[in-house]
């Protein structure tokens, strides 16, 4: 059960890092890189995006 909610937890992670990726001022390729990246490495990529990442649009 606890391994269940911790890819449930993951899951909701990189849905929300793709979708403030492609909300964001980067260039479509590099959207596509951190998408890319937050798929094939799902915690690892989260990780790294989180600090590295693009961060979505200032208003």
């Amino acid at each position: 059960m606890e391994y269940g909610i911790f890819g449930l937890l993951v899951l909701i992670a990189d849905i929300y890092a793709i979708l403030k990726t492609w909300s964001s001022g980067a260039s479509t390729g590099a959207k596509i890189i951190w998408t890319l990246l937050i798929l094939v490495l799902p915690v690892l990529g989260f990780i790294i995006w989180f600090f590295a990442g693009p961060k979505g649009q200032t208003a």
